[in-house]
């Protein structure tokens, strides 16, 4: 709004004209620009990791499908591709992608309750 033209005078309204109109603090406006912004950008910070996720996600996919096991976690997955493949990757980073993508091990269910008998009388 505070970018819109004025159709009497072809200005734009400012900042705080607008923002003192609708009663709101200018620090308001200024905070939800820069979320804005900052969704905008690359959620990823620090440096470029040496392979990019697609390719990660499909040596994880070729490492699942050779294991011999039924389902996989993070862990083996991870140490496979570290040593055994070569590729530099961090563990929390393969975590990630296999949650993202369903292919984490099926988590195990806590026991029963046992359920007691009522005493015969």
């Amino acid at each position: 709004m505070s970018a819109a033209i004025s159709p009497a005078t072809s200005q734009s309204y400012g900042v705080q004209r607008v923002c003192r109109i609708w009663g709101l603090p200018r620090s308001s406006f200024y905070h939800a620009t820069h979320r804005v912004a900052a969704a905008q950008q690359a959620t990823r910070r620090g440096p470029v990791p040496p392979v990019a996720d697609d390719s990660l996600l499909a040596a994880i996919r070729a490492d699942i499908a050779t294991s011999p096991f039924q389902g996989e976690g993070h862990r083996k997955v991870w140490a496979r591709l570290r040593y055994g493949v070569g590729l530099v990757v961090g563990r929390n980073r393969v975590l990630r992608l296999m949650g993202e993508n369903q292919l984490l091990s099926p988590y195990r269910r806590p026991p029963r309750p046992t359920t007691t008998t009522p005493a015969p009388s």
